[in-house]
């Protein structure tokens, strides 16, 4: 018996997946596509797993199917489907962990056949990570381990490596993949016999790779919404029953048929590209730009295209004796949402849609059986459209970096003609010949490079305008760019690094570049590698204090500690005090330790800190340890005791080169000047975008720079990030600070982007708001939102994935964290850890315990 299946699908407890996708709702439109074997997807979420339990009982072996099957049809006027629906146990796992050095990111699908090994694989996992917090899980784990608890706690069941080709979360992903099986798998890679093609690549893509011939390539249409079943499918022809269906994807000849696809330049990552800045390129046109974009300047995301390209071994497909068939399909909505010329989401073409679904049973048998004659009389030209495409006469607009791609049937013109002249019917199509399966081409797509959009810069990121490429090249020994929001400062100081490598020869051991973030010193080195290669990895790239503390480290061993261990210490040194009061002693020792000291004569309040801070020091150095806000001060002193000991230092420091020079407090101001005494200096910030006064940064610093008669001072003026009201609105403000800059922006990007002013009388307030904006940028996030008019006009199109909330201070995410989970709208929290506390380093928490009497 044939039968279809869709194995990997999402619940509702997985992030940004329809609430519809319940059981019921998830048979009811299996029988409108004419789906019979369903993944229930997310086994391992406990709230998803009691759903399944209660209203799933086993119908054959492995397979289940609903309790109460007389569920309503999805469409309001449908009628109820004779297709059988079973379910089959599966759940998509995210391992994240580092391997051979790099991070590795991979999905990859959990498939068993009873709830009592679900029941043993949870308790497993459960153990390891939080299975709670998502549907899909992402769980700190070995792909190569959780197969080992998959063949441990279900020998029956099987894993295989989900959309094996997506860029970012997958087996063979370009961004944090493997190049083989076995590199991923180990030991066990004789375990792993299928491997999931994902939307963007087709079987006969995978065939360029003999390494892939003894894997079955089974396809799913990995949905979100019950509407999306059913994208790409199975066909098998063996008995119905779990086991059977295992054997069937293990050795094809055992009734596994083949595929249904998608066409594969319509998924996400087909070829290279970068959404934000509108590029797509071929894997040929990447190379010629050495992966780099030219509008930011960052590497491309490399498609699953290139991908395979690169580890191809074959010129041309080579199917083994007997594969299964593959056939490519469009989605029904996105044919008659073509055809009449409205979105694929709007009600005239669902309309339309319910129609077919219930003159000819289900989506697959329009698409793939039903005679053209019958179809002409549902929906004028729809005959035409099915016709291309079973005969793959399809127009392909490839995806790109998460962007779909577009898959059109007819010429842009062309429906105004068929409509107009119905003897065009009958004209054969000349422009797209018919393509079959054992003549596809080697895997090099067309080129499909999207034209500069309005929002992008008008100057390339490798053509810097005049007022970037003055100081790209200036050869003054001391420089001051100020450089306004949007004005390409990165790409400017990145550009300067280049600059010196490159043109000027200089040798990278010369070059320090100090930033304030360690990913921002990550972000660079890695856009420095792409360009200048190994040279990269010679040059010093860090922060004030790593550059500091690793050059205090190669004099002496140095244990760092911070404000957790301060806290920790100064409770011995202060049994008496109240917590409150030692929390705001530490707060003032770390700000007195930042500024170097307190010199000459205290006030009372002052010298009482002295004295406390100096026995903090001193418990400090009895054990060589070196407080983190005395790492820059400490490490001046003793480049000022050297000089004057006549001792030559920082000698090999010949360039300095020193970004968001506007949040420089007075320590690190005082070094930068000090290597400024004997290096070419290159200091680069905005000083109406400082921020971090509560800090103990000086915008009074950034001044006093320039007020060296030797100092070239130059500015970055055009601004092209912003839309004009964004620049006008922030211009007005700046216009009130005491010190500012008086750069004018020029605006470049276009657009009218909307500015909204709040005041909020609490954070919770505040963070109430916020949601509620968010609401009503998505259209609403349940139907009481929308009837009450939280959400606006319950329109929208804006996705999550479209929003982000920016806050100055951590603790204002305890509010907005609340607001979020109380309206159920789905966040990510994103934070850094702190250099200082990792694992080398943290290691002096446990000596202040003791020190601590802890």
């Amino acid at each position: 018996m044939s039968y279809t299946a869709d194995l990997h699908i999402h619940s509702p407890f997985s992030r940004a997946t329809s609430k519809k996708s319940d059981l019921p709702g998830l048979l009811a439109w299996a029988r409108v596509k004419g789906i019979n074997l369903v993944g229930t997807g997310d086994f391992t979420h406990p709230g998803w797993l009691s759903h399944l339990k209660t209203n799933l009982v086993e119908a054959e072996p492995g397979f289940f199917r609903l309790k109460d099957e007389n569920v309503p049809p999805a469409f309001d006027e449908g009628r109820p489907e004779a297709t059988r629906v079973r379910f089959v146990l599966t759940s998509e796992i995210s391992s994240i962990y580092k391997r051979g050095g790099r991070v590795r990111k991979i999905h990859n699908i959990l498939m068993v056949p009873d709830f009592r090994a679900v029941e043993r694989i949870n308790r497993r996992l459960a153990s390891i990570g939080n299975i709670e917090s998502d549907g899909r899980p992402i769980i700190g784990l070995d792909s190569r381990d959780l197969l080992e608890i998959l063949l441990e706690e279900s020998p029956e069941g099987f894993l295989v490596p989900a959309h094996i080709w997506t860029p970012w979360f997958s087996l063979f992903g370009s961004k944090s993949g493997f190049d083989t099986i076995e590199e991923c798998f180990g030991d066990l890679s004789e375990h792993i016999f299928a491997l999931e093609t994902g939307l963007s690549s087709d079987p006969a893509m995978n065939r360029h790779i003999s390494a892939l011939d003894n894997y079955t390539l089974i396809s799913n249409s990995d949905c979100h919404s019950p509407a999306k079943l059913g994208r790409e499918v199975n066909i098998f022809s063996c008995r119905e029953d779990f086991f059977s269906m295992r054997e069937a994807i293990k050795n094809p000849a055992l009734g596994f048929e083949g595929t249904i696809e998608f066409f594969p330049e319509e998924g996400k990552y087909h070829l290279d590209g970068h959404r934000k800045c509108g590029v797509s390129f071929n894997p040929l046109e990447t190379k010629a730009a050495d992966n780099i974009c030219p509008v930011c300047g960052s590497p491309l995301t490399i498609g699953v295209n290139h991908r395979i390209m690169d580890l191809a071994d074959r010129s041309a497909p080579v199917y083994p004796e007997n594969d299964p068939f593959y056939k490519s399909l469009v989605p029904l909505m996105e044919v008659i949402s073509e055809i009449i010329g409205v979105g694929p989401g709007s009600k005239r073409v669902l309309s339309h849609y319910r129609q077919l679904i219930n003159s000819y049973g289900s989506e697959f048998n329009v698409l793939l059986n039903t005679p053209l004659d019958d179809l002409k009389n549902s929906l004028p030209l729809l005959d035409e459209a099915i016709r291309r495409i079973r005969n793959n006469q399809v127009i392909r607009k490839a995806g790109y970096d998460g962007q779909f791609g577009v898959i059109t049937v007819f010429e842009k013109d062309e429906l105004q003609r068929f409509k107009g002249q119905a003897s065009l019917f009958e004209k054969k199509r000349k422009s797209i010949p018919s393509e079959k399966k054992k003549e596809a081409t080697q895997p090099v797509s067309p080129v499909v490079t999207k034209p500069r959009t309005e929002e992008q810069p008008k100057v390339s990121a490798f053509l810097p305008n005049p007022d970037q490429g003055k100081a790209i090249t200036s050869s003054h020994r001391r420089i001051l760019v100020t450089a306004g929001p949007g004005t390409g400062k990165t790409y400017t100081l990145i550009s300067r690094l280049i600059y010196l490598l490159e043109k000027r020869q200089v040798r990278p051991e010369e070059i320090v570049a100090i930033t304030f973030t360690n990913r921002a010193a990550g972000e660079i080195r890695e856009r420095l590698i792409s360009t200048v290669g190994d040279k990269a990895d010679r040059v010093t790239i860090s922060t004030f204090h790593s550059f500091c503390l690793g050059r205090l480290k190669e004099e002496r061993e140095v244990t760092v500690i911070g404000e957790e261990e301060r806290d920790l210490l100064l409770k011995k040194i202060l049994p008496d005090l109240s917590n409150r009061d030692r929390r705001l002693m530490s707060l003032r020792i770390a700000d007195s330790l930042t500024l170097g000291g307190l010199a000459g004569e205290q006030p009372e309040e002052d010298r009482e800190l002295l004295q406390i801070r100096e026995e903090y020091r001193e418990a400090l150095r009895a054990t060589g340890a070196l407080d983190l806000e005395e790492i820059i001060p400490g490490f001046l002193d003793e480049l000022r005791l050297k000089q004057n000991s006549g001792e030559e230092v920082l000698k090999d420091v010949n360039y300095l080169l020193v970004d968001e020079f506007q949040d420089v407090d007075q320590s690190q101001y005082e070094l930068t000047e000090f290597i400024a005494r004997r290096a070419e200096t290159f200091v680069i910030g905005d000083p109406d975008q400082a921020i971090y006064g509560f800090r103990g940064s000086d915008l009074n610093l950034f001044f006093r720079f320039a007020e060296d008669s030797s100092t070239e001072v130059l500015k970055l003026k055009d601004n092209y990030r912003s839309a004009p009201p964004v620049v006008t609105a922030a211009a007005g403000l700046i216009s009130r600070n005491r010190l500012k800059s008086g750069v004018r922006l020029t605006p470049h990007a276009a657009g009218d982007t909307p500015l909204t002013f709040c005041m909020a009388p609490s954070p919770r307030a505040e963070a109430e708001y916020v949601v509620g904006e968010i609401e009503k940028l998505i259209g609403g996030v349940s139907s009481y939102s929308i009837n009450t008019g939280r959400s606006g006009k319950g329109e929208s199109s804006w996705s999550f994935r479209d929003i982000a909330i920016l806050y100055r201070l951590s603790r204002q995410a305890d509010s907005l964290v609340e607001a979020l989970e109380r309206r159920g709208l789905p966040f990510q929290l994103i934070g850094v850890r702190p250099f200082f506390k990792k694992a080398d380093i943290r290691a002096a928490y446990y000596w202040l315990l003791c020190a601590a009497g802890g």
